[in-house]
């Protein structure tokens, strides 16, 4: 910055948060120090920038811009800031040392954040534009709710770019790639989905628990339940609060004594008479053995259990060959 005023290094300074304090100034804030407009500040930044590109240490720092562009490519060319900064130093201080020099390098393009991807930069116009088109495409092909493991998502992700150099294809560069998008994210189960779906920004104890027992794949006692959720979420779940979310939501279905399944499983919600009641109104008259059979796929309970609402004559009645029918 020696090319430039005194001025013109303190807007700087302070816009890059370059100085002894890692802070960025605002527009606002620097034109308040000089008794200025924020539009003056903003002229005086852009032709303090123009002006360092234009100075001869600028040209003597081309092999500073060259390595940093071959990091960028190393990374895939394009990277979410996020990503990149974090990659390029660990404190705050460097970070912005680094910012500067990317918003300084001509060789290096910065997108602004939107609906669709996050802040990101590339060096690679061409790239970043397959690459965009192809997050677009997969997050089009993902139902609202639907979950995908990280392997078939970068699976179908390599499906959309087939043509990009073969050394972008490795599952490094993807997840990066993958962080760019808005709309993509993953829960902290490593499954992903939709952004905007509850499966990947989940915010509460149900739809925590929705995860938990997705992820577990078979029935689990609502103990077991308030626990994962504080192993996975690290969120204190008590026992009685998970339990009394799982009865009042009916993606969960009381399949046995505290155990809960998913209603998406296929079970039938109710207690042990309604689903006896819905097997006979689907299949007809059953004998005795097979009414048990039937109900043990749907509940954990004692065949017992099941026998005494089989004598229930309010509810069900045998024919004369001892079968069992709704009443």
């Amino acid at each position: 910055m020696s090319s430039l005023t005194k001025r013109g290094q303190d807007v700087l300074i302070s816009r890059y948060g370059l100085g002894s304090k890692s802070t960025r100034l605002t527009l606002d804030a620097i034109g308040k120090k000089y008794g200025i407009t924020r539009e003056r500040v903003r002229q005086i930044e852009n032709h303090s920038l123009a002006s360092v590109r234009k100075s001869k240490a600028y040209k003597d720092s081309e092999p500073i811009f060259t390595e940093l562009k071959e990091i960028i490519l190393s990374l895939g060319g394009i990277v979410s800031e996020k990503d990149l900064l974090k990659h390029l130093g660990k404190d705050l201080n460097t970070q912005n040392h680094f910012y500067f020099l990317l918003v300084i390098g001509e060789a290096f393009k910065r997108e602004k954040e939107d609906e669709e991807f996050r802040h990101h930069w590339h060096v690679d116009a061409e790239l970043s534009g397959k690459i965009k088109t192809a997050l677009r495409k997969l997050y089009s092909k993902l139902s609202d709710d639907e979950l995908v493991f990280e392997s078939d998502l970068i699976d179908s992700f390599l499906e959309e770019v087939k043509d990009i150099n073969d050394k972008y294809k490795n599952e490094e560069v993807i997840k990066r790639w993958l962080a760019i998008s808005h709309k993509i994210g993953k829960n902290p189960l490593g499954e992903w989905g939709r952004s905007s779906s509850s499966n990947v920004n989940a915010k509460g104890m149900r739809d925590y628990a929705f995860l938990v027992i997705r992820k577990h794949g078979s029935p689990i006692h609502f103990k077991e339940v308030a626990k994962a959720i504080t192993q996975y979420f690290d969120k204190k779940a008590h026992v009685a609060t998970t339990h009394n979310e799982l009865i009042k939501d009916p993606r969960f279905v009381l399949v046995g004594r505290g155990l809960y399944a998913l209603a998406e499983w296929g079970y039938m919600s109710g207690v042990v008479k309604d689903v006896i009641k819905k097997i006979l109104e689907k299949e007809g008259s059953l004998s005795k053995e097979k009414v048990i059979e039937r109900v043990l796929k749907e509940r954990y309970v004692k065949e017992n259990t099941i026998l005494v609402n089989l004598q229930n004559s309010k509810y069900f009645k045998k024919d004369r060959e001892g079968r069992y029918q709704n009443a």
